[in-house]
C-alpha cells in the first residue's frame, strides 16, 4: 500500500511541477481551430453524402447526382 501511495504523490507533484499546462489564450486558440476543423470535415461529409445520394432510405426522391445521371441515362 506504501507503494500506491508514493505514486499518487509523485503523480501529483508532477503535475504541478513538471507538465507545462497552456496557457487560457492557447486554450482558446485550440479549441477554435478544432471547432473549425470539425465544422469543416462535417461540411465534407455531408456534402459527400448529398452528391452521391448515400442514404438508409429508399423512398427517398433523391438519389444523389449518381442517381440522377442514371435517371437521365435510361
Amino acid at each position: 500500500m506504501a507503494g500506491f501511495k508514493t505514486y499518487l504523490e509523485e503523480s501529483y507533484n508532477e503535475l504541478l511541477h513538471k507538465v507545462t499546462w497552456p496557457t487560457w489564450r492557447e486554450l482558446q486558440e485550440s479549441t477554435i481551430l478544432v471547432f473549425i476543423t470539425l465544422f469543416i470535415l462535417a461540411l465534407i461529409i455531408f456534402l459527400m453524402d448529398f452528391i452521391f445520394g448515400v442514404s438508409g432510405d429508399s423512398t427517398s426522391t433523391w438519389k444523389g447526382m449518381i442517381g440522377f445521371l442514371y435517371s437521365i441515362i435510361r
